[in-house]
């Protein structure tokens, strides 16, 4: 078994990979309240500010796209999709790649960017400052970690909703 100095004990890898795991729920919890938070500020249901997040960073979606991102009901999304709209942070357009004239796509209002930027200031300037103590290979493997940990979490959400 592997083990790893820390400090003047030696922590068997086993120790490690739980305060990894402990670790991330952590993070986990501490997210969920800042995404609670930064709703509340931009006056946003937490799916709500999720869907928005999804459609920026993965759209143009077509609702059925969005709703498969968000694990979501395509029904439950119309309401979602309606406050979003409403609110001025998103557009539905016509696709015009589509021959069914109903089918639209979900795009986000990049004028109302600033003020999400100002909310996610603290969060973003604070990452900085932590990316900042570690080098470029150390950062390689701190991104690599976090893409294999989100794809593991894709996979057993994934498994659960079967």
């Amino acid at each position: 078994m592997s083990s790893i100095r820390d400090g003047d004990t030696v922590r068997p890898r086993r120790q490690l990979t739980v305060a990894v795991k402990e670790g991330l729920r952590d993070l986990n919890i501490q997210l969920a309240l800042l995404n609670r938070r930064f709703g509340g500020r931009i006056e946003l249901k937490e799916v709500d500010w999720t869907c928005l997040d999804l459609i920026a960073r993965y759209g143009p979606l077509t609702p059925s796209a969005l709703a498969r991102r968000a694990g979501l009901h395509p029904a439950t999304l119309t309401g979602i999709l309606d406050r979003l709209q409403r609110g001025g942070w998103i557009v539905r357009e016509r696709d015009p790649d589509s021959t069914d004239r109903r089918a639209v796509t979900l795009r986000t209002v990049r004028e109302r960017n600033a003020e999400l930027y100002r909310t996610f200031a603290g969060m973003n300037n604070r990452m900085d400052e932590i990316c900042a103590g570690y080098s470029a290979t150390e950062l390689e493997v701190i991104a690599d970690f976090l893409r294999k940990t989100c794809a593991a979490g894709q996979a057993s959400a994934e498994e659960l909703a079967r």
